[in-house]
């Protein structure tokens, strides 16, 4: 079946992904996740980079789930990670507070051999030091989110 016969995307490029909660990078949790990957932390008061991922998921606008229903799929049929890069202009520090600010980029609907009709999901989100509102890094993520639903 070609792509034509099935009705496009939710039109969600645009769509806010501003977040309300702050997030802080605990010394304690910043200790265990780096020692949990075989690294001490640093010395200089650096979080692990992991926090990059950790911190715009948890202060972004919405949940896995809330994104998930902004683009008409169930979160239960399981969305997948399909990449995330990331820039940083500033080191991640222990003990800072950070907001998110964030959109959806696209959602575009393909057919593919493996995993049959799937939306993939683009969405950037910036991560900014709270006291001063600086931009300290800027992440794309792809989700891939199967339309099994509409495949039968």
């Amino acid at each position: 079946m070609n792509e034509l016969a099935f009705p496009p995307a939710p039109n969600v490029a645009g769509t806010s992904l501003d977040g309300t909660r702050i997030f802080t990078i605990n010394l304690e949790e910043n200790a265990a996740l780096c020692r949990s990957t075989g690294v001490e932390p640093a010395s200089d008061g650096s979080a692990h980079p992991i926090y990059y991922y950790i911190a715009t998921q948890v202060a972004m606008g919405k949940t896995v789930a809330g994104v998930c229903e902004t683009c008409e799929f169930d979160v239960e049929e399981g969305p997948m990670m399909g990449s995330s890069g990331v820039k940083f202009t500033e080191q991640l520090m222990v003990g800072e507070s950070y907001k998110v600010t964030g959109e959806i980029l696209s959602l575009v609907r393909k057919q593919s051999r493996k995993l049959g009709l799937m939306d993939v999901l683009t969405y950037r989100l910036r991560l900014h030091r709270q006291a001063d509102g600086t931009c300290i890094l800027e992440t794309d993520n792809v989700w891939v989110l199967p339309r099994k639903e509409l495949a039968a």
